[in-house]
């Protein structure tokens, strides 16, 4: 069914980004793609964390010990770098819906296939080709935005996503643990295997979804009339105008653009925050005395659900202000001194979860806050291998991180002296940042 196209704006009109016509427009586009690719990118982060709630069985079942544990969290990544580019590229040969569709199919099917594990190499093995498939999904994410969205507005569309990752952890902690508890023993199957099967089957069936369903770009749209889809690309172009674009339009260009690598360190440094927290969270709340796997589950929702409410309403408040680097500052310094604040061990359990809380939202409303601020830096020839290349060198945090806290961790019995790095992290991507956009 075709929907109610929104009426043609006069020549006035046309000229104010704000107008009526604008907020109408940006809200059909925003109701029509966000809620199905937001879906999505839950059950792709749900399926990528499950392995913390996994690990408080599986080490047992397995005989995995917390390095062990850590490199199978870091193998994801290896896969995840060395293949994030070539999909972002290859997304825009073939289109977005093709790309959503493969990635999609093969993680969902590899996803399932972790209930299969029997050993460490089962579980690299897996772990690494998971990260080779769903490798491109953020970026192909971020990149099919800018197709829709102009710079202004992104934030916010941006925020909306990284909340999914607040609800998968919301979504893990109410279902993952009750599945490993309540059906260990079903079919002669372990719990986690349970998890894994019933966690990662969603996928395939979202990748079947969005053949049907999603368009390449806005002039793919039936949806969409022939106004409003010269509307999308007038604002496009008008919120390009100004800003800091990199004119040589060649991939080896980019390769050696020192600009590209500081903000890939900005990444990498509030990514290790952030990937800690969603991998280590459950490890984190059973130091803190609770020992019931359920309970675990049931206290991790805490933290991420507040999550969710802090990166709308800072994001949305970024946007409002048109003001990116002092938010992510502010963000990044305060999740940083609330995990400093963790390592004194406060005897109040209370206390804690709320500390643990501010640092969640906190880390987590950075990240979109971040990405509002690269691709206004780049041109539309370079979005692609831009966005994934800061990703794909970002995101080799996946690979450092679990292998270090895993080290650590076994070596000191304690994550203090993790936290202690990571912390230090968030307050030099804060300091880079603002040298990169000459604040200081």
């Amino acid at each position: 069914m075709i929907e109610q196209s929104i009426p043609i704006p006069n020549a006035t009109s046309a000229l104010i980004k704000d107008s009526e016509f604008d907020n109408k427009l940006y809200r059909k586009i925003a109701l029509r793609i966000i809620p199905f690719l937001f879906v999505c990118y839950v059950v792709s982060f749900l399926d990528r964390i499950n392995i913390g709630f996994a690990q408080l069985q599986m080490k047992t079942d397995l005989g995995f010990s917390d390095a062990m544990y850590g490199i199978g969290a870091a193998v994801f990544y290896i896969g995840y770098v060395l293949f994030e580019v070539p999909s972002n590229l290859l997304l825009e040969k073939i289109g977005a819906r093709k790309t959503f569709v493969r990635i999609m199919l093969l993680w969902g099917l590899v996803s399932v296939g972790m209930m299969f594990v029997r050993n460490a190499t089962d579980f690299y093995a897996l772990r690494f080709l998971l990260g080779v498939f769903e490798a491109g999904f953020f970026p192909g994410i971020v990149l099919y935005l800018t197709y829709w969205f102009p710079p202004t507005r992104r934030a916010a569309v941006l925020a909306v996503f990284f909340a999914g990752v607040a609800v998968a952890g919301v979504l893990g902690g109410l279902v993952s643990g009750w599945i490993m508890q309540s059906m260990g023993g079903v079919l002669g199957m372990f719990g986690w295997q349970w998890m894994f099967l019933i966690e990662g089957s969603p996928a395939i069936m979202l990748a079947l979804i969005a053949y049907f369903y999603l368009d390449d770009k806005p002039h793919d749209a039936q949806w969409l009339n022939q106004a409003e889809k010269q509307r999308i690309a007038d604002n496009l172009a008008i919120d390009n105008v100004g800003s800091a674009q990199i004119d040589t339009p060649t991939l080896l260009a980019l390769l050696t653009t020192m600009r590209v690598y500081l903000f890939a360190f900005v990444y990498f440094s509030l990514t290790c925050a952030s990937l800690t927290l969603s991998f280590w969270m459950p490890a984190m709340i059973r130091d803190f005395g609770v020992t019931n796997v359920v309970s675990i589950s049931l206290y991790s929702v805490i933290p991420n659900a507040l999550a969710i409410i802090g990166i709308i309403a800072i994001s949305r408040r970024s946007d409002r202000q048109n003001e990116r680097v002092g938010h992510f500052v502010c963000c990044a310094l305060g999740g940083a001194a609330a995990l400093v604040l963790l390592t004194t061990h406060p005897a109040n359990f209370v206390l804690t979860m709320a500390l643990l809380s501010v640092a969640t939202t906190l880390i987590f409303a950075a990240l979109p806050i971040f990405w509002a601020i690269p691709t206004s830096h780049l041109s539309n020839n370079m979005a692609a291998s831009g966005v994934a290349l800061i990703s794909s060198v970002g995101i080799t945090s996946g690979i450092v991180s679990p292998y270090v806290i895993g080290q650590i961790k076994m070596a000191t019995g304690s994550m203090d002296l993790a936290i202690y790095l990571l912390s230090g992290l968030l307050v030099a991507s804060s300091v880079m940042l603002l040298r990169i956009t000459g604040r200081i």
